[in-house]
């Protein structure tokens, strides 16, 4: 214990010393650089403080390291006491008399009174809608090796949710449409049927970002935090989008700190590991690294197979087995566009009257992905022509006008126009040197009898497939 009254203000600067390596820059500057210490009689520390806020926010948030750094300096025994300028009012810490019964945090236990940023305001029950999509259930998510060890992991944590499993948190990551949020919605609807006594949350941090900043404008950001706290499963969406907001990192800081230490559980994504999340606090990704993550990777090839049938029969889409192929080879990178090709798809069968093809499906990629296939040239569509025909390069080239020869010279020409950016003058050219009136000519006859002969139709598809490979 320090007998000196003295020294008391350069003991406070180690004080000070100590709080700044377990505060950020903007904590420390706003909420204890304004303390002046007033005296130390050996057993009380008197503080000066600006006003009577300083005091709620330093108990309700800083005690839990703050209260064991003054003991341990100033000694054991030692009590707080605040006093507000312009007033002879000191005020006590809430627990001086005993400072190893400190609690850890100070949550509101009347949520009678709490704001609930989910409702309309007025309504005074407390009702918390888990903000949970109803499609985005395990029952409607595919698995597949991409995916695997975030399914299984939150199945893990829907069974047993809060310290009661090492994933807590459980911080899914990858990049945008892979599927993080149905997982962690799954988890949430899993949640509810199995604990349905728990309160489930899913939330976007930009939500989250605007309720703070709507809380900060009201003067009720301890409502605010005091909801958040109530939680027993909070599910925070993008949590990336934290960067660059130090005030927002605070507040869910101290949400995450009481929930974690009360057993509750939280569910993080992101679209990149905690090691690559810039301008965040070190605190919050220390936290963030506490329990398991898991990367959702591109979808492979069966799993889109898989992905593209299950979402095709769930809008009623008759996809053959050659669209559903087409699709899994020619979209690589997420979910969505999977999904946006298959809307699209259906929309031209039920608006435009067309039926869904291997060639539909390519005129529809173009506005969802670019398209990695090889080049194809006329060459390689009068080999493809002449091999599926059974005809010969030369036969193919003659003056020939029998009606097999011609029907595969327009064929030819109709699939070159359709695949090839050359001109019409030039497919004439390689097609035996005819013109483009010619050229147009036979793709008008090709799609008059593709519409009227199904027979037709189906080897003209066919062939394109055979062309696409």
């Amino acid at each position: 214990m320090l007998a000196s009254n003295t020294a008391h203000n350069d003991v406070w600067q180690n004080c000070l010393a100590r709080i700044k390596e377990q505060t950020s820059q903007e904590e420390f500057t706003k909420w204890f650089l304004p303390i002046v210490p007033l005296e130390f009689d050996g057993t009380t520390l008197r503080l000066c403080v600006p006003n009577e806020s300083y005091v709620r926010q330093i108990e309700k948030n800083y005690i839990p390291f703050l209260k064991p750094i003054i003991t341990q300096i100033y000694g054991q025994q030692t009590r707080l006491r605040y006093a507000v300028p312009r007033s002879n009012t000191q005020i006590p810490l809430s627990s001086e008399a005993d400072s190893t019964a400190i609690p850890r945090f100070n949550p509101q236990t009347d949520t009678a009174n709490i704001p609930n940023p989910f409702v309309i305001p007025g309504i005074k029950k407390m009702i918390i809608d888990p903000q949970l999509n109803p499609n985005y259930t395990f029952g409607t998510f595919i698995e597949g090796e991409c995916n695997r060890l975030a399914r299984s992991a939150g199945m893990s944590v829907a069974v047993s949710p809060g310290n009661s499993t090492p994933f807590n948190p459980l911080y899914i990551y990858g990049d945008s449409g892979l599927g993080k949020t149905h997982v962690v919605q799954a988890i949430g609807h899993e949640i509810k049927q199995r604990h349905p006594d728990l309160q489930v949350l899913y939330v976007s941090m930009n939500k989250f970002q605007a309720q703070y900043q709507t809380a900060i404008k009201n003067g009720t950001i301890t409502d605010f935090i005091h909801f958040y706290q109530m939680i027993d499963v909070l599910i925070i969406d993008d949590i990336q989008e934290l960067s660059g907001k130090p005030g927002t990192q605070n507040a869910f800081f101290n949400i995450f700190s009481h929930l974690q230490m009360s057993g509750k559980q939280l569910v993080l994504t992101s679209d990149k590991p905690p090691v690559e999340l810039k301008d965040i606090e070190q605190r919050l990704l220390t936290r963030f690294k506490w329990g398991l993550s898991a990367q959702i990777n591109t979808p492979d090839y069966e799993t889109k197979i898989k992905i593209i049938r299950a979402k095709a029969q769930r809008i009623g889409a008759q996809i053959s087995d050659d669209v559903i192929n087409y699709l899994a080879d020619n979209i690589s990178a997420n979910v969505r566009e999977i999904e946006g090709a298959l809307s699209s798809l259906v929309a031209n069968t039920s608006f435009l009257g067309r039926k869904i093809t291997t060639s539909l499906a390519k005129d529809i990629l173009k506005v969802y992905v670019q398209l990695t296939q090889k080049e194809i040239t006329i060459d390689h569509i009068i080999d493809v022509v002449c091999s599926h025909l059974n005809l010969d390069r030369e036969r193919f080239n003659s003056p020939e006008r029998k009606r097999d020869i011609a029907q595969a010279r327009q064929i030819a020409m109709y699939l070159a126009k359709q695949h090839t950016k050359a001109p019409l003058t030039t497919i004439g050219a390689a097609i035996g040197g005819r013109n483009h009136a010619t050229v147009l000519h036979s793709c008008k006859a090709v799609s008059n009898l593709i519409e009227t002969d199904k027979a037709f139709r189906q080897q003209v598809e066919e062939i394109e497939k055979s062309v696409l490979a």
